[in-house]
Order: structure tokens, then sequence, then C-alpha cells
């Protein structure tokens, strides 16, 4: 197996996850924190799709489908203690940007040789994964990382447990 198609099918797991939890929540749910101080769905959402356009761009420049403009800087650290719903995207909008940076991801590991993907990666993200294929296959934990906070969320509004 090709470390390509291993990191896709560890970027399915995630995708699966966040559309399950997502797919009962109302774009004001998106807006509820897990806790005090802690960021809520909606600005969670915008920093991954945020940060694996970023990271990918980062390995393998232009190599990302657009997002809107001033996408990124309206999920920036000082963006994240906004409750106001005009400050961020829908449900369906953030599925949508998801689901194209993902195309994307995708479409990247496609062209990748399993040479390119043990490339190091730039000195500047060498924390985020030593090679390109470690900081592309990284994005899955960061995933599941953020959408483990929305248990708590779909637990403080009486939803069903979907795992």
């Amino acid at each position: 197996m090709s470390i390509a198609t291993q990191i896709k099918a560890e970027l399915q797991l995630p995708t699966f996850v966040v559309q399950g939890y997502l797919q009962d929540l109302t774009d004001a749910d998106l807006l509820r924190r897990p806790a005090e101080n802690a960021n809520h769905i909606a600005w969670q959402l915008g920093h991954l799709i945020s940060s694996e356009h970023s990271l990918n761009n980062m390995v393998y420049p232009d190599s990302m489908p657009a997002l809107p403009a001033g996408f990124a800087e309206k999920h920036s650290k000082e963006t994240a203690s906004s409750d106001k719903s005009n400050d961020f995207y829908t449900k369906d909008e953030y599925l949508k940007f998801m689901e194209e940076q993902r195309a994307g991801t995708l479409a990247l590991l496609e062209r990748l040789s399993d040479e390119d993907l043990e490339k190091p990666a730039p000195d500047d993200i060498q924390k985020v994964g030593a090679t390109v294929g470690a900081v592309i296959a990284g994005q899955s934990a960061h995933w599941m990382m953020h959408a483990g906070q929305w248990v708590i969320v779909r637990r403080q509004l009486g939803k069903k447990a979907m795992f």
C-alpha cells in the first residue's frame, strides 16, 4: 500500500465522524460552547478548514482550492470569542468548504509519490510533522481532536449518541 493510499484511508474516519456529529445540529447549535472559554463548533470548523488549506499549501504551494476571501481571518484567535452568528458561516457552508478542501487534499495525494511524501516538511512546520506525508496525515488527528469536543455540545443539547 502506498503512503498516499494509507493517508486517504486515515482521512475517511474524521469525515464520517464530523458529518455524523453535525447532521442534526442547527446553525445556532454551532455557536454553543462546550465549556466556558472553549471555542464553539463554528469557529472550530473554520479553524480546521483553514488549517487543512494552509498546511497543504505549505507543503505543496498552490495545491488547494481557494477559500472565500477573509476566511482564515474570520477564524483567527482574535475572533474565537465572538458569539455573533453573522461573524461565522452556516453549517451547510462549512460542510461545503470542508468537502472542497478535502477533495483538494485527496487530489493532492493522487499526485504525490511515496518519495514526495517522505520529503522533509518545511522547517516552520516541522512541529506539525517531520515529512510532507506526516503533515497531511496529521490532519486526520486534528479533525478528530476537535470533533471530540462536539460530543459535549451534543450532550448539552440532549442529542443522541452517534457512535
